[in-house]
């Protein structure tokens, strides 16, 4: 008996497994689909919701080639077939040909967009399919067909085909000439209006970016409007942050219903088109008293704003693939602490600054390019902790580095505590103190954040004087 095993294939991502068969005098028995074991092979987690069986009474039964938008995993319960795999996605192998010979000891993975076809070599031959999506009148229309005898894919049928049993639909396919590419599925980036969704857009330059204009995070006909099955990764980058306003009785209203009702809407529609969802996060999740705060930490929020964000990395992670990108202290296009600090340098302005908050500076083009790796690299589905490198500071460490790259006196900044901040202010949302937070498992990934103080001097060396 041969071990659970799977091979890549000159189509990208059609999978062949070999299958474990136990046999003895009653005959034999196989695991089908083990979601488990065959993750850990490199198998997609495509969540199939639904199971069709094909009986053939004959040898020569030849069927396809239909590329459906849905993955599947085809497999034998008895008899012998010849399966044949055409790519019909657009792409540079478009057109390619996979073929393999299946008993019950064979498996193949399909993603969607891959034309399947096969032929019986044997009498009596159940062809079951596992499928990630409905089938539906609507999902039809969007099949793609090619011609079995097309002379461009020249698939060896062993049966010829004019020995074979096709049926009538079969017979008058297109020829690969004739046929339209399957669409790719892209990459959708909601939030595209903000600082990061700015620099996503650069990152994924064939990513569909929208704004709350087009997608309203918070509004579930919106949501329902959207064509997921389009898309195999979904970025969200949209959520409530205004902290302060969280703490009112309108603002709470409005942090859950952004942050957590309508990710849980977000959440099953991602599911519902079997894609990965990107979701950030923030440090805000923590209390700020660990020094450097893992991915595995339990939660631990000071206020509204963290518990809405904590709550929704919750939902998120009951996906299969999905990836909660937790960062802290952000910068990029569009207002922030630096541009803040930038310009009360320029004007001559020598402003109290916190000293006793601690973390580092995230920089919008590094968490888009953190982003991209992790996805690009099918990095395992989870929490990753994503900020620039170096050492941690304080607001004012950040705040005199600031100053003296706009030519200003560090001693300017005057440092103060958080207490002395608060005093008189009210309507002010905790912070956590410590923010910092361990790099060591997204570097364990691959990616290696840039140092913040290097991104912090770039990025003033852009910015133009007040």
């Amino acid at each position: 008996m041969t071990d659970l095993s799977a091979r890549t294939t000159a189509i990208p991502g059609l999978l062949v497994l070999t299958l474990p068969v136990h046999g003895d005098n009653r005959g034999w028995f196989k695991e089908n689909w083990q979601r488990e074991k065959m993750v850990a092979l490199g198998l997609p987690d495509f969540t199939p919701v639904q199971n069709n069986v094909s009986f053939n009474a004959k040898r020569g039964a030849t069927r396809g080639i239909h590329a459906e938008p849905w993955d599947k995993l085809v497999s034998v319960a008895t008899g012998r077939i010849f399966g044949a795999w055409v790519d019909l996605r657009e792409g540079d192998t478009f057109g390619t040909v996979v073929t393999v010979e299946m008993g019950p000891d064979t498996a193949v993975f399909v993603p969607r967009g891959v034309g399947n076809s096969y032929q019986t070599l044997t009498d009596e031959v159940a062809y079951s399919y596992l499928v990630n999506d409905h089938w539906s009148a609507e999902a039809r229309a969007s099949y793609l067909f090619l011609n079995l005898a097309d002379e461009t894919a020249a698939v060896p049928w062993p049966v010829p085909l004019a020995e074979a049993e096709l049926s009538d639909a079969d017979k008058a396919h297109p020829r690969l000439s004739e046929v339209t590419p399957f669409p790719r599925r892209r990459t959708l980036v909601l939030g595209g209006r903000g600082q990061l969704g700015t620099a996503l857009a650069q990152a994924l330059p064939d990513a569909h970016v929208v704004g709350r204009d087009e997608v309203d995070l918070a509004d579930p006909a919106s949501l329902a409007a959207v064509p997921w099955s389009r898309y195999d990764v979904v970025v969200n980058a949209a959520a409530h942050t205004a902290v302060d306003a969280a703490e009112t009785p309108d603002g709470r209203r409005e942090a859950w219903a952004v942050n957590v009702a309508a990710v849980g809407t977000l959440v099953e529609h991602v599911r519902a088109a079997g894609a990965t969802l990107v979701h950030l996060s923030s440090d805000y999740v923590f209390d700020g008293t660990i020094g450097d705060h893992v991915e595995d930490e339990p939660f631990s929020p000071l206020g509204v704003y963290g518990q809405t964000k904590a709550a929704g990395d919750a939902l998120v992670a009951t996906l299969p693939r999905h990836y909660v990108v937790r960062t802290s202290w952000v910068v990029g296009e569009g207002k922030n602490f630096v541009r803040t600090m930038a310009g009360l340098a320029d004007r001559g302005v020598s402003p109290s600054v916190i000293d006793d908050q601690v973390g580092r500076l995230s920089f919008t083009d590094e968490i888009a390019r953190g982003i991209v790796h992790l996805v690009a690299t099918g990095a395992p589905s989870g929490t990753y902790n994503l900020t620039g490198g170096g050492d941690p500071t304080s607001w004012a460490d950040l705040a005199r580095a600031v100053y003296v790259a706009r030519g200003r006196d560090a001693a300017d900044v005057t440092p103060l505590s958080t207490e002395q901040y608060l005093d008189g202010k009210d309507g002010v949302a905790p912070r956590p103190s410590l923010s910092t937070l361990d790099l060591t498992k997204v570097r364990a990934a691959g990616f290696d954040p840039r140092d913040a103080a290097d991104s912090l001097r770039d990025y003033l060396d852009a910015l133009p004087p007040a």
